[in-house]
């Protein structure tokens, strides 16, 4: 089916940007490219055999950056930039306002570079009238665009918040990578002071420390993308595209970073700083957004595994979201939580080397017995 899609690989990668956008997607659906350990295991919730609660009225309604969402969850950046993406899109915004959750666009630099590929963005918000859709830009570009590119990749989806994604692993690895990451942090500032909507900074997969953090928040940004160690590998992306290419210097490197970063988890911990956390990176179940919830986190954001449904349409996507969020109210009961906020609060467990890091790195693990 993905094959029937996306078409056969001819082993040869073009590198120009929209190319590329689509050999993702299609090493994304069809290889293993995921990275470990997310942390998820070292937490746990702890069980109240008398919840006091009714299951059917708990409520996962939740505000972020003043939006209301019916579940805590954001379907995070995939795709956009070929024409073959378009469909892609379609579907998992269809899937966003039919659930009453949000959505953001993958890497719009393509369709900043090419007006041609624009439309595969603008479907997002042409049938997700009422979503929350984030724009999406990557820091690497920042100095090189400009706010004007910044306000038309906002203007194309008609954002309500603009998202800054941090990919450098994968910058670093990729032949073609923008490897100058000077003066990014300035350049956010910048975008933060000039911007009328929300600026999100997300990292892709190998997380964001405690110092980060804080330096974004100072600088203005409105919410932090863990995007932690967990989900989906862009080294291990990149090792599939050096394989087909003869790069054996990129595949090296693919194979020595896969697992590189912060897990999601530990890194939901260190970016609790004050703005609202976006937890993306190896949820693949209710039981680990309510773990990330309780952890501190707002949203629970969700890739990887609507890759392949959105490929198929509207309706597998709604399905794997509609399980995941019957997950996440079973696992609410069964600590007796009926609200987000209730969860947040929720007793915790966290054990082995998630807690070991987090106590190394001067974080109190005790205060989740609460």
């Amino acid at each position: 089916m993905v094959k029937e899609i996306l078409g056969r690989s001819s082993g040869v990668i073009d590198l120009d940007i929209s190319r590329r956008k689509i050999e993702h997607l299609r090493l994304c659906a069809e290889k293993d490219v995921e990275s470990a350990p997310s942390g998820f295991d070292d937490i746990r919730l702890v069980h109240k055999a008398l919840p006091e609660i009714h299951k059917e009225k708990i409520d996962l309604g939740t505000v972020f950056l003043g939006k209301h969402f019916n579940a805590p969850i954001m379907i995070a950046s995939m795709t956009g930039g070929h024409p073959d993406t378009k469909s892609v899109n379609e579907a998992l915004a269809r899937a966003a306002e039919e659930l009453g959750i949000g959505i953001g666009v993958g890497s719009q630099r393509a369709a900043l570079e090419d007006k041609k590929q624009e439309d595969s963005f603008r479907i997002v918000r042409d049938v997700a009238p009422n979503a929350f859709v984030y724009a999406n830009i990557g820091a690497a570009q920042l100095n090189e665009y400009g706010i004007s590119e910044v306000e038309r990749a906002i203007e194309m989806v008609d954002a309500d918040a603009i998202a800054i994604h941090l990919n450098f692993l994968q910058e670093a690895i990729q032949p073609e990578g923008e490897v100058d990451a000077r003066n990014c942090l300035k350049a956010i500032r910048a975008i933060c002071a000039d911007v009328s909507i929300p600026v999100i900074v997300k990292e892709t997969g190998a997380g964001i420390s405690h110092a980060v953090a804080v330096a974004l928040k100072e600088a203005g940004v409105a919410a932090i993308d863990v995007g932690g160690k967990g989900g989906t590998s862009w080294a291990g992306v990149e090792v599939y595209r050096a394989r087909a290419e003869g790069d054996v210097m990129a595949e090296h490197l693919g194979e020595l970073f896969w697992n590189w970063g912060i897990p999601t988890a530990i890194s939901i911990i260190e970016s609790s700083v004050g703005v609202p956390v976006i937890a993306t990176g190896g949820i693949r179940n209710g039981i680990h957004m309510a773990k990330c919830l309780a952890l501190g986190a707002s949203l629970c954001g969700v890739a990887l595994p609507l890759v392949v449904p959105a490929l198929r349409g509207k309706q597998e996507v709604v399905d794997v979201l509609k399980r995941m969020v019957e997950e996440l109210k079973v696992a609410m009961f069964l600590v007796g939580c009926l609200t987000i906020e209730d969860l947040r609060n929720a007793q915790l467990i966290i054990t082995g080397e998630t807690r070991e890091a987090l106590e190394q790195r001067g974080f109190d693990t005790a205060r989740f017995s609460r």
